[in-house]
């Protein structure tokens, strides 16, 4: 039986998962749907660890009116986590003093990412935040990865690290190389020694 927290069998992955992170930001995972049934996705790692992050479906048609809310809210800094172009200059990320900072990650392919940015204006006018990686992505279960982008849950550990959260970044890497190292035994139906 599948492990009904983490939904690994084989190789279950609790024991690695942090107990206590907090962090001052909030987090919206604006998934694709084609995202959400995939065994590789790691937004779900943050979903399960992070107390103000949470999974808003992305819907060209009908974009999400609760989100849209939040982003006009007085008490959040909204983001978008995008890389910049000549029209979308990303900027520092400086938080704003009595306000809370409220990241958008795009959970989605690259290609999909941009699809959802250039079909969704509301999305598209949001200030965006450049993230300058210590490191190269460890993410490697997906064929085509682009070198310098980053799978989601390394995101977030990249926006921990931006916010000044050494211990809470340092404790969802932890969670996410358990993820990854046990990620093809389980996939193969086997504990990995």
């Amino acid at each position: 039986m599948p492990c009904p927290r983490c939904g690994f069998q084989h190789n279950c992955i609790c024991h690695a998962e942090p107990q206590s992170l907090t962090s001052a930001a909030h987090f919206v995972l604006l998934t694709h749907p084609k995202e959400l049934n995939k065994d590789t996705n790691t937004g779900v790692l943050m979903e399960r660890t992070l107390p103000h992050c949470r999974r808003v479906i992305w819907d060209r048609v009908t974009p999400p009116s609760e989100l849209i809310q939040q982003l006009t809210d007085p008490q959040f800094d909204p983001w978008l986590l995008f890389p910049s172009d000549e029209n979308h200059p990303a900027s520092d990320f400086q938080p704003t003093v009595q306000k809370i900072p409220l990241f958008v990650i795009l959970d989605a392919t690259w290609q999909e990412a941009r699809k959802m940015v250039r079909k969704s204006p509301w999305l598209a006018a949001l200030p965006r935040v450049s993230l300058t990686p210590n490191s190269t992505s460890e993410y490697q279960l997906r064929r085509n990865q682009q070198a310098g982008n980053l799978c989601t849950c390394e995101a977030g550990i990249e926006l921990l690290s931006l916010m000044d959260q050494p211990r809470q970044a340092a404790e969802l890497e932890q969670y996410f190389s358990a993820f990854m190292d046990v990620f093809h035994a389980e996939k193969s139906g086997h504990t990995k020694h």
